[in-house]
């Protein structure tokens, strides 16, 4: 859920409380995401692993995790220890190398509070499509496009700028170009969606 330099810009990784109380249940929402136990998982971005031990805990340890920034590799790392979990992988690279370092293809990818920093957002998703199996999913956290000072989150105003937020519809606009096709939207309180697209043949 972060990178660091030009890749992804105005892109940051809050603190754990603050993910505490906006996902107070983080596989609750994997499984809102449709994830289920019998998948292998790219979660790309994975930050300090806020989903990344749930991911693994969840499909019996088929993940893999990718993040650009070292530092909070090691924190998804350490997270996913303290809750015993095991993960396939850990890739320190850019998202867009992700298809050429995974050993197999993935049944699913995993951005979550990253994709609306991303420059070259149809580049990503075609990232993307290179990691999955034919019909594979890519699913997208976003923040809704509300004005930031309504998304508060322990009293302070949190997210992304009010003009980099993203509808679903303008996600599916930059995401369907490169192969996919929209296959679930998932309501993601208080303040987000999941955009899952399919991998079209």
């Amino acid at each position: 859920m972060t990178a660091t330099g030009d890749i992804f810009p105005a892109t940051g990784m809050p603190d754990r409380d603050w993910w505490q109380a906006l996902w107070p249940d983080p596989a609750a929402v994997l499984k809102a995401l449709g994830v289920a136990p019998d998948m292998t998982v790219l979660d790309l971005c994975c930050g300090d692993g806020w989903f990344t031990a749930p991911l693994a805990l969840l499909t019996g340890g088929r993940v893999f995790a990718l993040d650009l920034d070292p530092v909070m590799l090691e924190a998804a790392r350490a997270e996913a220890d303290r809750t015993g979990a095991t993960v396939l992988g850990w890739l320190e690279a850019d998202a867009r190398e992700a298809a050429r370092l995974l050993p197999q293809r993935v049944d699913y990818v995993l951005i979550a509070n990253t994709f609306h920093g991303v420059p070259d957002q149809t580049g990503l998703a075609k990232a993307a499509a290179a990691c999955l199996q034919p019909g594979g999913r890519f699913a997208i956290v976003n923040w809704h496009a509300l004005p930031r000072e309504e998304t508060t989150v322990l009293g302070q105003v949190r997210g992304p700028k009010s003009e980099m937020r993203m509808t679903p519809d303008a996600t599916r606009a930059v995401v369907e170009p490169a192969g996919f096709q929209l296959h679930e939207l998932v309501e993601l309180p208080p303040y987000h969606y999941g955009a899952v697209f399919r991998l079209q043949p």
